[in-house]
């Protein structure tokens, strides 16, 4: 929408007028109940003065009273209803804003009316409310999240710290060396794995990461994926059934969805016990791809589900040390910008289903 528009767009939660036309009507008749004094002056001075041509200096100086008592009454009700329409609903604006500018989030402005009606100040003082509110959640976010970043890099910076330590004394066995070095190589290499999926999503969040879409067969790269993880899968003795398509064509960043399955297969993965089965399917329809992954899991409680997708947000923490709460993040972002949708289902002990949507690429 153009500037030149946006003055004259009409929100549709306006469904009353700010300054309504029976508080218009009342004040014309307090006007003119006013008015209609000097018409009684005028008829009784007549009745006595009948023979009278020229109006007496007392006549003149009364209706100058008259009228500036009138006018006076006037000033003070427009005065009135200005401060209650205007005044007031701004100056409490403007007291809520400071107080938001200096950080304090916790601001709400009471509705003016009682009826439940909206004007539009009424619907300003809503969205104000609404802003504050998610400044307030986004504020705590950054909060949490440079927290958590602190945390998750002070933990493998500790290990590598102490284990570098202790290689230092000569009594070591050589088997207990090899163990330390493999310990600082596991430390560091989840730092590494922390510190790009930071800069992966931030860069995602931020849109420095430009899609370089294109179209290419989802099919081939989920085969792909889940035969990369085939390793894993059977050393955990799990059964992996794949039901997929031979050809599916959509129009994405490759190499950034590629993030979403095989986040969405480790995870499958670590989170099913030995024994366990996961299932890999994909389907077409009219417009849209939709892949699933679903394992027989731990599952996840229904509060696990609402925060899955949050920065750093780890339900399970027996699993903690496999992984940094960044995955799903990511694979959400990605998911986003290419234009699709994701879904979680689950249930604690029975499992865990995924579900992606990702439109058809039409040729």
């Amino acid at each position: 929408m153009s500037k030149g528009n946006y003055k004259n767009e009409k929100d549709i939660r306006v469904n009353t007028k700010h300054f309504s036309v029976r508080e218009f009507l009342l004040i014309y008749l307090i006007l003119t109940i006013l008015t209609a004094g000097q018409v009684m002056i005028l008829i009784s001075f007549l009745k006595l003065h009948l023979t009278i041509t020229n109006l007496p200096v007392g006549y003149v100086w009364g209706m100058l009273g008259y009228w500036a008592i009138v006018s006076l009454i006037f000033c003070l009700i427009s005065a009135r209803l200005r401060y209650l329409s205007y005044d007031k609903p701004m100056m409490t604006l403007s007291r809520a804003a400071k107080k938001v500018a200096e950080g304090d989030y916790s601001i709400k402005i009471p509705p003016l009316r009682k009826d439940g009606k909206k004007d539009y100040v009424e619907v300003m003082y809503e969205d104000f409310n609404k802003m504050v509110e998610e400044l307030g959640s986004t504020e705590m976010m950054k909060n949490d999240f440079i927290a958590n970043v602190s945390h998750e890099i002070k933990t493998p910076l500790s290990v590598i710290q102490s284990y570098a330590m202790a290689l230092q004394k000569e009594e070591l066995s050589q088997e207990t060396r090899k163990e330390y070095t493999n310990t600082i190589i596991t430390a560091s290499k989840k730092l590494t794995s922390l510190v790009t999926n930071i800069l992966k999503l931030n860069k995602l969040e931020n849109q420095e990461i430009r899609a370089s879409a294109k179209a290419y067969d989802l099919c081939r790269q989920l085969s792909e994926c889940a035969l990369s993880f085939e390793e894993l899968w059977e050393e955990k003795n799990i059964t992996f059934k794949a039901d997929i398509e031979d050809r599916a064509i959509i129009c994405a960043d490759e190499s950034m969805v590629e993030i979403v399955w095989n986040n969405l297969l480790s995870n499958a993965i670590k989170f099913t016990e030995p024994g366990g089965t996961i299932k890999l399917k994909q389907t077409t329809d009219s417009d849209m791809v939709t892949v699933m992954v679903e394992d027989s899991g731990c599952g996840m409680s229904e509060e696990t589900v609402k925060h899955i997708f949050d920065k750093f947000y780890q339900g399970d923490t027996s699993h903690s040390q496999e992984g940094n709460g960044l995955g799903l993040a990511l694979t959400k972002r990605v998911i986003e910008l290419a234009g699709g949708s994701i879904m979680v289902k689950s249930k604690l002990g029975i499992g865990t289903t995924v579900t992606v949507k990702i439109k058809k690429y039409e040729y």
